[in-house]
C-alpha cells in the first residue's frame, strides 16, 4: 500500500510543474530555451518548408496531421522489410514479414505498440532506434497537437480577418495553430530531454545501453538442449524512456518490463511506473495553465483520480487479497520480484493509461482482476493517452452537456455556445463506433476455430480475443499473452481496429470544437449549465460507465466474469 501511494503522490507532484511548462511550450510564445533549442527547430523547419508563426484551420491542421502520417508510414514500413540489409544488426536479424512489418508500423505510428513479434528476435539495433524509438517520441506529441488544436478552437475566438475570409464557412476562419509547430516544438523542448533523463536514469539501474553484440553464455542446465545461448543487449534504456514516458509500452523484449534486463531494480520498477502516470497527468495540469480555466482542470482531475483511485484498489484486491486470489497457481506469469501487489498495480496503470507495458503476463491475472484492465481500455480516459485521453474525454464532456441540456429541459449548450444536430452526430458517430468495431471483429474471430489462435479454452478463450480487440481500439498495445496472434488474420483486422481506434477519436473532437468555435456565444444566464461542479462531474462519470460497462457487459460476463464463476463455483 506504501508503494502504492508513494508512486501515485511521486507523479503527481511532479506532473504539476512539467504541466505548467507545457503549457508555456504549446503556448509558443518566447521562452528562456529559445536560443538553446531555436538552432534545432528552425532548421527542421526549413527542411519541413513551414511558418511555425502562420496558423491554420482545423482542414489544413488534420491535411498536415494526415501527410505527416503517411510520409512517416511509408519510411517506417520500408526500415522493417528491409532491416536486414541496412548497418546496426549484428544478430544477422532477417526481415520483417509483409503483414508483420505493416501491423508492427500501424500499431507504432498510431501510438499503441501492439506487438505481435518479439523486439529482441524479430528487429535489428537500426529499426528499433529509428523507426521503433523514433515513433515513440513522435506519435505521443502529434496526439498533443491535436488536442492543444482541440482546446484553442474551444476556447479560442474567430480571429479579425480580410476582405474574402468571411467568403469561407465560419470554422475555416478559426486558428487553431500550426501542426508542425506543436508538433517540432513538444518534441524539442518537452519529450526529447524529458527521455533523455529517464534513460540515464534507467541505465544507471542497470538497463543496457550499449551497440555491440550481446555476449555468449553457456546454459548451466544441461537439459535444455543448447550448448550456448546469446543474449540479447543494444540500446535498450533509451527505448524504454520511451516507452514509457510516451504512453507507448512496447518493449525492447518479448517479455516487457518482466524482464530482468529491462526492469532489473526496484527503482527502475518505480521510474518506469511515474513514467507511465507522469505525462498524461500533466497534461491535465496543462489544461489549466493553457486555457486560464483552473477550476475546469480541477473537475477533470478529480474525474481523473476518482476513477483511477477505483481501478487500482479493485485490480490490486482481487489480484492479491480476494478469494480467488488464495490459489498459488496465480503467480505462474507473474514476476516473483514484484508479487501480486506490484503486478496488479502496474496492471490497473499501464491500462489506465494507452501504455500497455507490463511487468507481469495479463492473461495470468485473476478473471476479474483481467476484467478491469479491460474497463480502463474500454474508457480509455482515466488518464489515457497523450493527448488521446484528454481528447476522449472532451468527448464525454461534450455528451454530459448534451444529456444534462435534454434533462433540464433546455438547449444544450457549452460555454454559450449550442450543441446541435451536426455536432450530436459526430459525437454519436464515435460512441457506436468502438461497439461495432470491438464486437464484430471479436465475434467474427470466435465464429472461424481456424483463426482464433487461443491458447485456452472456453471463457478465457473469449477474454483472450476481446482483450486483444479493445487494446487495439484503444491505443493500449496491452494482450492476453498465449494467444497466437503473430498471423495474417490477426496482423490484418488488428491493423485495421488500429486505425479505427486513432484517427476518429482524434480528429472528430476537433471538428466538433472548431463547430462549436464558429457558432455566436450566447451570454451566460441563471439558467446556464454549470459544467465545473461536483454535480456535473458525478453525471459525467454516470455517463461513462453507462457508455463502456454497461454497453460491454454481455461480452464482460461470456468472458471474465464466467471464467471466474467456473473456477470459483466447482
Amino acid at each position: 500500500m506504501t508503494e502504492i501511494l508513494l508512486i501515485l503522490l511521486a507523479s503527481i507532484v511532479l506532473a504539476f510543474p512539467l504541466g505548467l511548462y507545457l503549457a508555456r511550450v504549446m503556448r509558443g510564445g518566447p521562452m528562456r530555451g529559445d536560443a538553446l533549442f531555436g538552432w534545432i527547430e528552425k532548421p527542421l523547419y526549413r527542411v519541413l518548408g513551414v511558418n511555425p508563426a502562420r496558423g491554420m484551420s482545423w482542414r489544413g491542421y488534420v491535411g498536415a496531421f494526415v501527410l505527416s502520417n503517411v510520409v512517416i508510414a511509408v519510411l517506417v514500413q520500408a526500415v522493417f522489410m528491409t532491416q536486414a540489409w541496412l548497418p546496426f544488426n549484428p544478430d544477422q536479424i532477417p526481415n520483417m514479414r509483409w503483414d508483420t512489418a505493416l501491423h508492427t508500423m500501424v500499431s507504432f505510428l498510431t501510438n499503441t505498440n501492439q506487438q505481435h513479434y518479439s523486439g529482441q528476435a524479430q528487429l535489428s539495433y537500426f529499426a528499433q532506434m529509428t523507426a521503433i524509438t523514433g515513433l515513440q517520441v513522435v506519435t505521443p506529441m502529434m496526439g498533443l497537437a491535436l488536442v492543444v488544436a482541440t482546446l484553442r478552437a474551444l476556447f479560442g475566438t474567430v480571429p479579425e480577418g480580410d476582405a474574402a475570409e468571411p467568403a469561407l464557412p465560419a470554422d475555416r476562419r478559426i486558428d487553431v495553430g500550426n501542426y508542425y509547430a506543436d508538433v517540432v516544438r513538444s518534441c524539442v523542448r518537452f519529450m526529447l530531454p524529458l527521455c533523455l533523463l529517464w534513460a540515464v536514469l534507467l541505465t544507471s539501474q542497470g538497463v543496457p545501453s550499449t551497440l555491440a553484440g550481446g555476449p555468449t553464455a553457456t546454459p548451466i542446465d544441461a537439459a535444455a538442449g543448447m550448448d550456448a545461448q546469446k543474449l540479447p543487449l543494444g540500446p535498450v534504456a533509451a527505448m524504454v524512456a520511451a516507452k514509457q514516458l510516451g504512453a507507448n509500452g512496447g518493449g525492447w523484449y518479448g517479455p516487457n518490463s518482466s524482464m530482468p534486463l529491462e526492469n532489473p531494480t526496484p527503482l527502475s520498477n518505480a521510474l518506469e511506473l511515474i513514467g507511465i502516470l507522469l505525462i498524461p497527468v500533466a497534461v491535465v495540469f496543462m489544461l489549466g495553465a493553457f486555457t486560464g480555466r483552473k477550476r475546469l482542470a480541477a473537475l477533470v482531475f478529480g474525474c481523473m483520480l476518482a476513477m483511477s483511485s477505483v481501478s487500482i484498489a479493485a485490480t490490486v484486491w482481487l489480484e492479491g487479497h480476494s478469494a480467488a486470489a488464495a490459489s498459488p497457481l496465480l503467480m505462474e506469469g507473474k514476476e516473483v520480484r514484484f508479487g501480486a501487489d506490484g503486478t496488479g498495480l502496474w496492471a490497473a496503470i499501464t491500462t489506465q493509461v494507452s501504455n500497455g507495458s507490463v511487468n507481469g503476463m495479463h492473461d495470468s491475472l485473476s478473471p476479474l482482476a483481467g476484467a478491469v484492465p479491460m474497463v480502463n481500455m474500454l474508457i480509455n480516459a482515466i488518464w489515457g493517452g497523450i493527448g488521446c485521453g484528454l481528447q476522449q474525454f472532451i468527448v464525454y464532456l461534450l455528451l454530459g452537456v448534451f444529456l444534462a441540456g435534454l434533462m433540464t429541459g433546455r438547449t444544450p449548450e457549452l460555454l454559450g455556445r449550442k450543441l446541435e444536430t451536426p455536432q450530436v452526430k459526430l459525437l454519436a458517430l464515435l460512441v457506436l463506433l468502438q461497439p461495432i468495431t470491438i464486437l464484430a471483429f471479436t465475434a467474427i474471430t470466435l465464429a472461424i476455430p481456424s483463426i482464433t489462435g487461443t491458447s485456452n479454452p472456453a471463457f478465457h478463450g473469449v477474454s483472450q480475443v476481446f482483450y486483444e480487440y479493445v487494446s487495439a481500439f484503444a491505443n493500449n498495445g496491452s494482450g492476453f499473452e498465449g494467444l497466437g496472434d503473430a498471423t495474417p488474420w490477426w496482423n490484418l483486422s488488428c491493423t485495421l481496429v488500429l486505425l479505427l481506434g486513432r484517427y476518429p477519436v482524434l480528429v472528430i473532437p476537433l471538428i466538433v470544437c472548431a463547430q462549436l468555435a464558429a457558432k455566436r456565444r450566447a451570454p451566460e444566464s441563471a439558467g446556464t449549465l454549470q459544467i465545473e461542479t461536483p454535480t456535473f462531474a458525478l453525471t459525467l462519470i454516470a455517463l461513462i460507465v453507462i457508455l463502456t460497462v454497461l454497453q460491454f457487459m454481455p461480452a464482460l460476463v461470456l468472458g471474465p466474469v464466467a471464467d471466474h464463476l467456473s473456477l470459483t463455483l466447482r
